[in-house]
């Protein structure tokens, strides 16, 4: 790859190689490399690794409450292809790569070559600048999709949530209460409220039980502390 290239493709991922030939290496598609050795594939497979290390650690620090479960869900949504590929559409580096004659505008070069060079790249800067320089890379990207999918985790999980904080804080779980239902059988809504520890709080509706659950499980999370009404957003 041209030096010039090169250096406008470094402007554009905001890091400055030492050894460019690490770049031009994960710049490189196996489809245009005479030897598969000599194409990104190694780079993609050790930095497909460093990405899952990175939201991994970045997850289970920064979200001590959630379960296992809750922690796989984001982290499988983060570091999937689909997402990868967006990132690194957003990053315009794909016009830089170095793929094989009628590769340019196939429908791989915009989901699964873009995906697997940004893998390429993160383990080329790894290698480059160490782990804290791949660390910074990755977290510069992935860190406001980690913003989001924590604020959609929530809206999904208040009652995941609220049964950790009891369980940590009272060391009881909640009791949902069914405290009223109102319409046809085909039309109803219920009420359900909720006990912790022979301590009541707010009631809430829902058109189906589990809507009214999640409902009142937010109330209850705003009511002890844990949450916000903002981070519900609407009713």
């Amino acid at each position: 790859m041209k030096e010039s290239n090169l250096g406008q493709l470094e402007e554009l991922l905001g890091y400055q190689f030492k050894d460019k030939s690490l770049l031009d290496t994960a710049m490189t598609h196996s489809s245009l490399a005479d030897n598969r050795l000599d194409s990104n594939e190694r780079l993609e497979f050790f930095g497909d690794a460093i990405l899952d290390l990175v939201i991994c650690e970045t997850l289970f620090k920064r979200f001590p409450d959630y379960q296992e479960g809750d922690l796989t869900k984001i982290k499988s949504m983060l570091v999937s292809r689909k997402t990868c590929s967006r990132v690194a559409s957003g990053l315009h580096f794909v016009r830089f790569a170095k793929v094989g004659k009628g590769m340019e505008k196939s429908r791989a070069m915009a989901g699964s070559i873009s995906a697997g060079i940004l893998e390429a790249i993160v383990a080329a800067i790894y290698l480059d600048g160490g782990q804290d320089a791949a660390r910074d890379f990755i977290l510069k990207l992935f860190g406001p999709m980690i913003d989001k999918a924590n604020s959609h985790q929530h809206h999904e999980n208040f009652k995941s949530l609220l049964q950790q904080h009891c369980q940590r804080r009272y060391s009881t779980t909640p009791d949902y209460l069914l405290l009223d239902e109102k319409g046809p059988d085909h039309n109803k809504c219920f009420e359900i409220g909720i006990v912790i520890d022979h301590r009541h709080f707010p009631t809430a509706w829902g058109v189906t039980k589990k809507e009214a659950e999640q409902k009142a499980a937010f109330n209850t999370l705003v009511e002890l502390g844990v949450l916000e009404q903002k981070d519900k957003g609407e009713e």
